[in-house]
């Protein structure tokens, strides 16, 4: 046997794995990340901005918890398509945000027209 043949023999073995426990590892990895992806997606808080805080107090818009919960399932819904800015609408309640730090920039409520920009996608809730 020549160097050739004997590197070629420890090549095969070492490919010769069986599939289902490269699968298994497969899955289960992509499993603990999406689950770990909701797990955090679900625990991290909204924050509010100076600004978004002063737009709600002047305008006299409150969000209950569930409006609160339902501006984080659409924030996590924009994160999954990749929108960085978006407008969130809950109820009569529209609200801009920066996705990646889940930060609510703006707030007013749907009773005025309103012109959104600089948004890269739309969330209703």
């Amino acid at each position: 046997m020549n160097r050739l043949d004997v590197h070629l023999s420890q090549v095969s073995q070492v490919t010769n794995i069986p599939r289902s426990k490269t699968e298994n590892t497969a899955q289960n990895t992509s499993v603990s990340a999406a689950n770990f992806r909701d797990i955090l997606g679900s625990k991290m808080p909204v924050q509010f901005s100076k600004h978004a805080t002063l737009r709600l107090d002047s305008r006299n818009i409150s969000l209950t918890n569930d409006q609160m919960e339902r501006v984080a399932d659409g924030i996590g819904k924009a994160s999954d398509k990749g929108i960085r800015d978006s407008l969130v609408l809950v109820d009569d309640i529209a609200l801009l945000i920066n996705v990646k730090s889940r930060t609510v920039i703006t707030a007013m409520s749907q009773e005025n027209e309103n012109v959104f920009s600089n948004i890269d996608g739309a969330v209703i809730v």
